[in-house]
């Protein structure tokens, strides 16, 4: 039986999903979340098995002691390493480097998820790119070389979290202090790292769902994202595919990810990439080495013809691959609509879920928020009430029941309840680095 180990974010929504795949490949699963290692045993979770993420050189350490020991969890070797999510990836390309098995080189991840190095890329090798510079921690005043509009952005922080426009001085001191206080508590190397201070880029925005495969792109996906994506903050909603770019157009999409991928050192696996198209061509906003996040990836089934998780698992296990061409072989659209959070406060449930599931063309409805839970906004929040996904013809037709399952939903939100959060971020993950 082959043998993997998936790095799991306790706060993923895909965790179950790459679980699931796993036992419907009939692989061996290890694996290993980033919860608190003092806390674990009072859970009942294994402390040895929870390790900071965000410390690969430290986490690697741990996981390599107990490889190398005798007892049988450690006997047999492992045939491939997954990051679910963002947060382990470093330690995912460190893993398989360390481990002599396929995958990217951890510099190439690092690269990516920074997004000043990514601009820096971008820049160097002659992408659409906008004018960008770094503004390091402390510094409050707007660079002379930026007009606006701009975006101010956190260096690692995904989903939007933390990014903010500005129209205006005012706006700009209020829009760097906010995303240094949303990385403060989300980064413990905020203070080092800074942010990214860039020209707001117009257009309307897509993303591509891909798997590298000896450093060539498979598209998986093109989705348009039919809401504005202007500001103040970047909340995305809907996801549609097939797009309804030109043909030419999306093959540009795919050339140029492929391009920014290759000059990045990025060469296996699952990529997700976002941009922004306008007159001018197109714009990368990011790249990704992980597939796409939340619940979205249930989406590309009616496609794929099986989960996006396995078919990454198939590829890290070196497994047969489905032989389809989505661009000659259409089977309809899909959409997913990622339901957002419009204001602060204590969830207190959902209602109309059956009349909104009864519209023409919704396939499924995910309320993902707890009951009693804390429901935050962006651009600090890092979650959504819950997922709306919908199958029919045409993309349009997607898009129409999409919107109407959401009008037809009813929240209930508690604003009047005072409400705390926690200010201490990183109490649990200064193991064996001295902090």
């Amino acid at each position: 039986m082959r043998r993997i180990l998936l790095l799991l974010p306790t706060t993923s929504y895909r965790n179950a999903a790459f679980l699931a795949a796993g036992k419907a490949l009939d692989v061996e699963i290890v694996t290993c979340a980033d919860y608190c290692h003092r806390l674990a045993p009072s859970w009942g979770l294994p402390a040895t098995l929870s390790l900071p993420f965000d410390r690969p050189e430290v986490a690697i350490k741990t996981l390599l002691r107990i490889f190398a020991g005798a007892d049988g969890f450690a006997r047999r070797k492992l045939d491939a390493v997954l990051a679910v999510d963002d947060a382990g990836l470093e330690l995912a390309a460190l893993l398989n480097q360390h481990l002599a098995l396929p995958g990217n080189q951890p510099a190439a991840v690092r690269r990516l998820r920074d997004k000043l190095a990514f601009r820096e890329l971008l820049q160097t090798h002659r992408f659409n790119c906008p004018t960008f510079v770094h503004l390091p921690d402390g510094e409050n005043i707007r660079p002379p070389t930026l007009s606006f509009p701009l975006v101010v952005k956190p260096r690692r922080l995904s989903a939007s979290r933390g990014v903010i426009r500005a129209d205006n001085d005012e706006e700009f001191m209020h829009a760097i202090q906010r995303a240094r206080e949303i990385q403060r508590r989300a980064d413990r190397d905020a203070v080092d790292f800074g942010l990214v201070v860039e020209a707001f880029i117009p257009g309307r925005e897509y993303a591509l769902e891909g798997l590298l495969i000896q450093g060539g792109l498979r598209v998986l996906a093109l989705f348009d994202k039919p809401d504005p994506l202007d500001g103040p903050f970047f909340e995305e909603t809907l996801y549609l595919t097939p797009s309804r770019l030109s043909p030419a157009l999306q093959q540009t999409i795919a050339a140029e990810v492929e391009r920014a991928c290759r000059v990045a050192d990025i060469t296996s696996g699952p990529v997700h990439a976002e941009m922004r198209v306008n007159q001018l061509g197109v714009w990368l906003l990011e790249i990704a080495a992980r597939s796409i996040g939340g619940q979205c990836s249930d989406v590309l089934k009616h496609t794929l013809g099986m989960s996006l998780e396995e078919l990454i698992m198939r590829h890290a296990l070196g497994l047969p691959l489905p032989n389809f061409r989505i661009e000659a072989e259409p089977v309809g659209a899909s959409g997913v609509m990622m339901m957002p959070i419009a204001k602060r406060g204590i969830f207190r449930g959902a209602r109309n879920v059956g009349a909104a599931l009864n519209i023409s063309g919704i396939s499924a409805i995910q309320v993902t928020a707890q009951i009693n839970q804390l429901l935050v906004p962006l651009p600090e929040g890092a979650s959504y009430l819950g997922f709306i996904f919908a199958h029919a013809a045409t993309t349009d037709a997607v898009e129409a029941a999409l919107r109407s399952a959401h009008q037809a939903l009813v929240f209930d939100i508690d604003t009047a309840l005072p409400v705390l959060e926690s200010l201490l971020i990183n109490d649990c993950s200064d193991q064996e680095n001295g902090k």
